[in-house]
């Protein structure tokens, strides 16, 4: 098992795609921070001092979907699995795996940007300063909900084998659909994985559940997409 995830990772880290997501996520990370911690005013509470470190997650998992949806589409998921001779759905554990590490890694440099950028700047603002303990907290939980993220992307990737079609769903429930559900019922979308996730990453503050909760919600949601997707992808055809 340990071989295919090398091998797996060895592909991810080497696609075209993942120096596009990595400029792409730095580039919001400081936006972000400049936005919320220099041009949105006064920040003299916690949530919104936390705000200015929050993260992407929906981003890490545009990279799944689109990584392991191109496998299908470019046709490599086939000679793929006849090199490994194991069991489709053990090569798509080994590949989800290997996106969940890439999500680590990318996740530990958006969050390092973040903390290093919006630490100082924030000593600007009245109030109290972050403590080490609430920065720590924050970036934790940036950490589980990219590598979460990433986990749930890859296993959409993998049942839907699109990734315009997963990429065009992911962004319409994120910033359409999700928006409004959490308009009528706020506990409702944060049980969502992208509400959860934005819980989770600090973007969404003075909310009723808290960081805690919503990363278990988000683990169960993981741990469901892995499950249907393994399940999918041992009874489908891979060509």
């Amino acid at each position: 098992m340990s071989r295919l995830v090398r091998g797996e990772l060895l592909k991810t880290l080497t696609t075209r795609s993942i120096h596009a997501f990595v400029v792409g996520g730095v580039a919001y990370t400081v936006l972000n921070v400049i936005i919320v911690a220099v041009a949105s005013g006064r920040l003299d509470e916690v949530g919104e001092k936390e705000e200015a470190l929050s993260g992407l997650p929906v981003l890490l998992m545009l990279w799944g979907i689109v990584g392991v949806a191109g496998e299908y589409r470019h046709r490599t998921a086939a000679p793929s699995a006849l090199v490994a001779r194991r069991d489709r759905g053990t090569l798509l554990l080994a590949r989800i795996g290997a996106y969940a590490l890439t999500g680590l890694l990318i996740g530990a440099l958006l969050v390092a940007v973040s903390v290093g950028l919006a630490v100082p700047l924030l000593g600007d603002h009245p109030g109290a300063d972050l403590t080490p303990g609430q920065v720590t907290s924050v970036a934790t939980g940036n950490l589980a909900a990219f590598v979460l993220s990433a986990i749930m992307g890859a296993a959409v990737g993998a049942m839907v084998r699109s990734p315009v079609v997963g990429v065009v769903v992911v962004l319409l429930v994120n910033f359409a659909v999700l928006p409004l559900v959490a308009g009528v019922a706020e506990s409702a979308a944060n049980h969502t994985p992208l509400g959860a996730a934005g819980v989770l990453s600090r973007s969404t503050h003075h909310t009723t559940s808290s960081p805690g909760a919503a990363a278990v919600v988000l683990s169960a949601w993981a741990i469901v997409f892995v499950i249907a997707a393994v399940a999918g992808e041992r009874r489908r055809d891979l060509a």
